[in-house]
Parts: structure tokens; C-alpha cells; sequence
């Protein structure tokens, strides 16, 4: 990888990170805005993105929702796109900076290098005075390598058998163990696996910021059997850890074929007319997975996993 240029050094920030996650992934995650929204900012915002045109002169307009309730209108034109490798956006709205996303595939894991340049070293200054712009950065990764771990580890399944399965997938804005007990008492169901996983179960990346004693009791995963063989599937996705649910996009039919040419089969059909949210991709966490929104406005999850013996 061509080593950026070094002489904005006293006007720039600059993080880099090994992400546990393959390129394509990473990329994903952060240009389509179905997903970008979920993870960037420092702790405690949250996002609303009207526009992103990933291309060059591309328009990205976004609003920075932050944690005292104060809107941070974001507007920025892409300038160099190369596809799994590079991204350089300028920041048009204030403070002005231009900023450079290198990605570099290092086997199943990327190296991420994330430059902001500002115009002076005032300017520097200034920003990093007014906004903690250092820190913020340095949180913003953490929240990318959380989003990673946590939105898809999500969707790996213990599996002991080919056999086909077909769930429904719910997202709880810190609600599913409420939601679950209800439904375990309705259906007279039962919990698969290991029952309530939580967030604090499972460790995180070294250098995420600690969870609270109150986000380590959330629900990180739970499946429960409730007539006819169906499994509802959950997980909490609250504000806190960086989502921000949106009505209809809080469920997915969640199916699970018998084979990988049947996963694309599915994928292909169901996505003509509507929207590829995941391309269906091999997965950093052994699972061949995609996902979309069929021209119905229905979303789909699926997944193909060899199973474990």
C-alpha cells in the first residue's frame, strides 16, 4: 500500500486499526448507509443519512444526532473511490478537512488507516479543542470494530445438521428478554442453545470502550421454538451500543438452506426489483451470508453454514 503523504503531519489526525473482518466486509459496512449509520460518531450518537453517493463528487449529507440533543449537519463530497481499497472524502461544512480511508486486506483481517487533514494547524487545533476531534476518531473506530463483531457474529448459528431451517429475526431496542419470556409464556415455547446470551458474556475487542453494568445485561442472543417447528430469533439493539431502529426495519425472515447454491438462488430471486442491504458473501465468521429487501419491502437474512458435527 502507497504510505500517505507525510508532510500534514502537524494539521492531522490520524488512527489505524486490524479490524477482524475481511475487506469486502469492511467496505460494506462502511459505504452503504444502511449500516454506516449505526456505527459512526463518537459514543452517543446517533445518525441520519438522507444521501450517500459513494462515487467520485458523490454527495454524502448527514445529520449527527448527539447525546444532549443537538443536530450536527455533515456535508461531504467523495473525491477518490477504489473499490476495497481507498476512500478520500471532503468535509465541505464545518470545520473543513479532508479525510483518507485506506483498507488493506491482511488475510480474513483488514488494516484500516484513517487520515484527516485540516487546512492549518490552527484549524487543527481549534477542532480538537471544540469537539475533542482526537478522541471522537478514536471512538469512532471502536464503534466500526464493535458493529463488526457484534451486528454479524449475530447470524453464525450452531448448526448440527443440513437440514433447512427458516426463523424469524427481531431487533429489541433493549427489550428482548421482556419480549421473550412473554412469547416463552404464550407459545408454552422453549429456549434453544444456551438460552439469554448477553453482551457481557462475550468478549470484545481490546480496545473497545467498557460496556456499561447495564449494557453487559442486554441481550446479545436468543432463539425460542414456538409451534410448528418456527424459531423467532432476537437481540437487543439499542441506542446506547450505537443503533438506531427504524420502523420495518426491525424484523427479517431469517432462511437458512440446505446448500450454498440454493442460499444463491434464493438471494438472487428474492433481491430482483428491491434492494441488496449484504451482498451474500463468504463470511469472516465461517458463514456464507447476505441480505436484502425484496420489492415488496419485505427484509430477508440468509445464511449458509456447514454444519458443526
Amino acid at each position: 500500500m502507497t504510505p500517505l503523504e507525510n508532510n500534514t503531519a502537524d494539521r492531522e489526525i490520524v488512527i489505524s486499526r486490524l479490524l477482524n473482518a475481511p475487506v469486502e466486509l469492511v467496505w460494506e459496512v462502511w459505504t452503504n448507509p444502511n449500516h454506516i449509520k449505526n456505527w459512526w460518531g463518537p459514543d452517543g450518537f446517533t445518525n441520519t443519512i438522507t444521501k450517500m453517493e459513494v462515487a467520485p463528487e458523490g454527495e454524502w449529507d448527514l445529520v449527527m444526532h448527539g447525546p444532549d440533543g443537538t443536530d450536527y449537519k455533515n456535508k461531504s463530497l467523495f473525491k477518490e473511490v477504489i473499490k476495497h481499497r481507498k476512500l478520500v472524502y471532503e468535509h465541505v461544512s464545518g470545520p473543513k478537512f479532508t479525510a483518507t480511508i485506506l483498507f488493506e486486506r491482511q488475510g480474513h483481517q483488514t488494516h484500516l488507516h484513517w487520515q484527516m487533514v485540516f487546512p492549518t494547524r490552527e484549524e487543527l487545533i481549534q477542532v480538537v479543542k471544540t469537539f475533542n476531534a482526537a478522541e471522537g476518531l478514536k471512538q469512532n473506530v471502536a464503534k466500526l470494530d464493535a458493529y463488526l463483531q457484534v451486528k454479524f457474529t449475530l447470524q453464525q448459528e450452531l448448526k448440527t445438521t443440513k437440514k433447512a431451517r427458516v426463523s424469524t429475526y427481531l431487533n429489541f431496542p433493549g427489550t428482548t428478554e421482556a419480549a421473550f419470556t412473554f412469547y416463552k409464556e404464550v407459545f408454552n415455547g422453549t429456549l434453544l442453545g444456551k438460552g439469554f446470551e448477553r453482551f457481557g458474556d462475550v468478549p470484545g475487542p481490546e480496545d473497545m470502550p467498557p460496556l456499561s453494568e447495564e449494557d453487559k445485561k442486554l441481550i446479545l442472543h436468543v432463539e425460542l421454538e414456538i409451534m410448528g417447528g418456527h424459531v423467532l430469533v432476537a437481540t437487543d439493539a439499542p441506542e446506547s451500543l450505537g443503533f438506531k431502529l427504524t420502523h420495518g426495519d426491525t424484523m427479517h425472515i431469517h432462511l437458512e438452506p440446505e446448500s450454498r447454491a440454493e442460499t444463491q438462488r434464493l438471494f438472487e430471486a428474492l433481491s430482483k426489483g428491491g434492494t441488496i442491504t449484504m451482498p451474500l458473501e463468504d463470511m469472516f465468521f465461517g458463514a456464507y451470508y447476505g441480505s436484502l429487501t425484496d420489492q415488496h419491502g419485505i427484509n430477508w437474512m440468509l445464511t449458509y453454514s456447514e454444519p458443526k458435527l
